[in-house]
Protein backbone atom coordinates (compact mmCIF):
# COMPACT_ATOMS: atom_id res chain seq x y z
CA UNK A 1 0.00 0.00 0.00
CA UNK A 2 1.27 3.46 -0.81
CA UNK A 3 1.58 6.04 1.40
CA UNK A 4 1.39 9.91 1.96
CA UNK A 5 4.90 9.10 2.75
CA UNK A 6 5.87 8.08 -0.75
CA UNK A 7 4.44 11.03 -2.35
CA UNK A 8 6.66 13.06 0.08
CA UNK A 9 9.32 11.62 -0.98
CA UNK A 10 8.36 12.67 -4.71
CA UNK A 11 7.49 15.79 -3.18
CA UNK A 12 11.27 16.33 -1.86
CA UNK A 13 12.79 15.39 -5.08
CA UNK A 14 10.63 17.39 -6.99
CA UNK A 15 11.03 20.48 -5.29
CA UNK A 16 14.43 20.09 -3.90
CA UNK A 17 15.75 18.14 -6.84
CA UNK A 18 17.36 15.40 -4.49
CA UNK A 19 18.42 12.63 -6.03
CA UNK A 20 17.56 9.22 -5.21
CA UNK A 21 21.07 8.42 -3.79
CA UNK A 22 20.27 11.64 -1.21
CA UNK A 23 17.29 11.06 -0.42
CA UNK A 24 18.41 7.62 0.61
CA UNK A 25 21.35 8.74 2.85
CA UNK A 26 18.79 11.31 4.41
CA UNK A 27 16.10 8.23 5.45
CA UNK A 28 18.94 5.63 6.10
CA UNK A 29 17.48 3.66 3.27
CA UNK A 30 19.14 2.05 -0.24
CA UNK A 31 19.08 3.92 -2.88
CA UNK A 32 16.80 0.82 -4.85
CA UNK A 33 14.25 1.11 -1.76
CA UNK A 34 14.19 4.84 -2.34
CA UNK A 35 13.08 4.49 -6.00
CA UNK A 36 10.59 1.57 -5.50
CA UNK A 37 8.89 4.60 -2.80
CA UNK A 38 9.43 7.00 -6.14
CA UNK A 39 7.96 4.65 -8.26
CA UNK A 40 5.00 4.62 -5.74
CA UNK A 41 5.40 0.65 -5.67
CA UNK A 42 6.12 0.95 -1.85
CA UNK A 43 6.38 2.63 0.83
CA UNK A 44 8.85 4.07 3.98
CA UNK A 45 7.36 3.09 7.29
CA UNK A 46 8.76 3.48 11.34
CA UNK A 47 12.22 5.55 11.29
CA UNK A 48 12.28 6.14 7.38
CA UNK A 49 9.24 7.38 6.92
CA UNK A 50 10.08 9.90 10.04
CA UNK A 51 13.02 10.92 8.08
CA UNK A 52 10.93 11.69 4.92
CA UNK A 53 8.97 14.26 6.83
CA UNK A 54 11.92 15.60 8.74
CA UNK A 55 13.68 15.92 5.39
CA UNK A 56 10.36 17.14 3.64
CA UNK A 57 10.35 20.02 6.17
CA UNK A 58 13.67 20.84 6.02
CA UNK A 59 13.36 20.72 2.46
CA UNK A 60 10.01 23.17 2.17
CA UNK A 61 12.20 26.00 4.36
CA UNK A 62 15.20 25.93 2.53
CA UNK A 63 13.04 25.98 -0.82
CA UNK A 64 12.05 29.82 0.67
CA UNK A 65 15.75 30.74 1.45
CA UNK A 66 17.72 29.97 -1.82
CA UNK A 67 17.25 28.53 -4.79
CA UNK A 68 16.33 24.77 -5.21
CA UNK A 69 19.35 23.78 -7.60
CA UNK A 70 21.57 25.03 -4.73
CA UNK A 71 19.51 22.71 -2.17
CA UNK A 72 21.10 19.75 -2.84
CA UNK A 73 24.50 21.04 -3.15
CA UNK A 74 23.67 22.64 0.66
CA UNK A 75 22.59 19.54 1.94
CA UNK A 76 25.15 17.47 0.48
CA UNK A 77 28.12 19.08 1.32
CA UNK A 78 30.01 20.09 4.84
CA UNK A 79 28.88 22.78 7.01
CA UNK A 80 31.39 24.54 9.08
CA UNK A 81 28.61 25.89 11.68
CA UNK A 82 27.71 21.68 11.70
CA UNK A 83 31.25 21.42 13.07
CA UNK A 84 31.94 20.09 8.93
CA UNK A 85 29.11 17.78 9.13
CA UNK A 86 26.78 17.22 6.14
CA UNK A 87 22.88 17.80 6.62
CA UNK A 88 21.71 14.95 4.82
CA UNK A 89 24.21 12.92 7.33
CA UNK A 90 23.05 14.47 10.38
CA UNK A 91 18.81 14.33 9.22
CA UNK A 92 19.97 10.40 8.74
CA UNK A 93 21.44 9.94 12.40
CA UNK A 94 18.07 11.68 13.89
CA UNK A 95 19.96 15.52 14.42
CA UNK A 96 17.51 17.11 12.21
CA UNK A 97 17.08 19.11 15.06
CA UNK A 98 20.73 20.70 14.74
CA UNK A 99 20.33 21.37 10.93
CA UNK A 100 16.88 23.42 11.46
CA UNK A 101 18.24 25.37 13.93
CA UNK A 102 21.05 26.42 11.25
CA UNK A 103 17.90 26.74 9.03
CA UNK A 104 16.41 29.10 11.17
CA UNK A 105 19.57 31.39 11.04
CA UNK A 106 19.46 31.41 7.74
CA UNK A 107 16.24 32.79 7.50
CA UNK A 108 16.48 35.32 10.42
CA UNK A 109 19.94 36.14 10.26
CA UNK A 110 21.04 37.49 14.05
CA UNK A 111 17.37 36.18 15.17
CA UNK A 112 18.70 32.99 17.02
Amino acid sequence: MVTAFAREAIRIRSVARLSDVQIAKAVGAAASTVREWLALRSSPTGERAERVAELGEVVDRLSRIMDPDYIPVWLSKPIAALEDRKPLELIARGQVRRVARLVSELESPGAV
